[in-house]
């Protein structure tokens, strides 16, 4: 069984100002497919989104009447959403009304420590919490949907949040101890979010987990960013406490901060070290190694000509 229609009708992408979002929103494009991009604000991301060719609409997942405007006349969705304490409650605005206009397609964008949790079981982020619940209640709701579960990407702890050390210092400077990861590309996901919505028939109720190209050390990643980089990088593995502090002076929310903190803690505790084929299975391709990660972003690793 497949499902054309939707080339006649948009698919909505939420969250498509982010990174994955912005990348599917490419994608589908590409394909055929026309796109109603939502976004929490007009600004140079929304622009960008309009000249690829999608609809752009200003909304709030959690506002009622927003998510009338957005989904009203699509047939599929992408339901993305930064780290946020409000999280479950857009998950639950977004697929009531989902359901009241009959979508064939919800993609759902989880996280992969979800797969370890249970009625029994959780972690001490809140926001791995809402996660869980948030897949409940979309198995409650009786919505056709495809869950989609990522593992840390390679764009929040080796890039945001390491580019400054490797650059300043020549250090991958992260509290995640001397266990293994299996980072993933957002670019990656979207690829896979795109085969699935391109034709979301055989997906649905099914979930995915998705590992990037190797699950390795920080002390193997080092090297990898030294041979990428042309130049000595080692992993320093600083204290949880010291890090959190210089991400709330950054700016960011203690909500975030606790998930990452949290996600630190797991990950010195060996609970990122997991792999799948899932990706492999649904774009046909190996995940981005973090070889050519690095190198597509050398400029942000190498200090410039001024500071050099």
């Amino acid at each position: 069984m497949t499902m054309k229609s939707t080339h006649d009708s948009p698919i909505l992408v939420a969250g498509a100002a982010g990174d994955i979002g912005h990348h599917l929103t490419a994608m589908l494009l590409a394909k055929g497919h026309k796109v109603r991009a939502l976004v929490r604000r007009e600004d140079e991301r929304a622009e960008g989104l309009r000249q690829l060719g999608a609809e752009v609409v200003e909304g709030d997942l959690t506002d009622l009447a927003s998510m009338h405007r957005a989904i009203e006349g699509c047939a599929r969705i992408y339901f993305g959403m930064s780290v946020s304490a409000a999280y479950l409650e857009a998950t639950v605005n977004v697929a009531a009304v989902a359901r009241h206009y009959g979508v064939e397609a919800f993609v759902n964008m989880s996280q992969m420590t979800v797969t370890q949790m249970s009625i029994t079981e959780t972690t001490p982020s809140p926001q791995h919490k809402l996660h869980w619940l948030a897949e409940q209640a979309l198995a409650w709701s009786g919505l056709p949907v495809v869950t989609v579960r990522p593992t840390v990407f390679l764009e929040s702890f080796f890039l945001r949040l390491a580019a400054a050390g490797v650059r300043d210092s020549d250090e991958l400077a992260l509290p995640l101890g001397n266990s293994k990861t299996s980072p993933i590309s957002a670019v990656d996901v979207a690829r896979a979010v795109s085969a699935i919505l391109d034709d979301p028939a055989s997906h649905i109720g099914h979930v995915y987990n998705l590992t990037g190209f190797e699950s390795a050390d920080l002390d193997h990643y080092a090297r990898v960013f030294s041979e990428a980089l042309g130049r000595t990088i080692r992993y320093r593995n600083v204290p949880l406490s010291g890090w959190t502090d210089s991400l709330r002076e950054f700016g960011l929310p203690t909500h975030l901060v606790n998930h990452l903190a949290v996600m630190a803690e797991l990950h010195a505790q060996g609970r990122y070290d997991r792999m799948t084929d899932d990706l492999f299975k649904l774009i046909g391709k190996t995940p981005t190694s973090m070889y050519d990660f690095v190198k597509l972003h050398a400029a942000e690793f190498t200090p410039s000509e001024a500071t050099a």
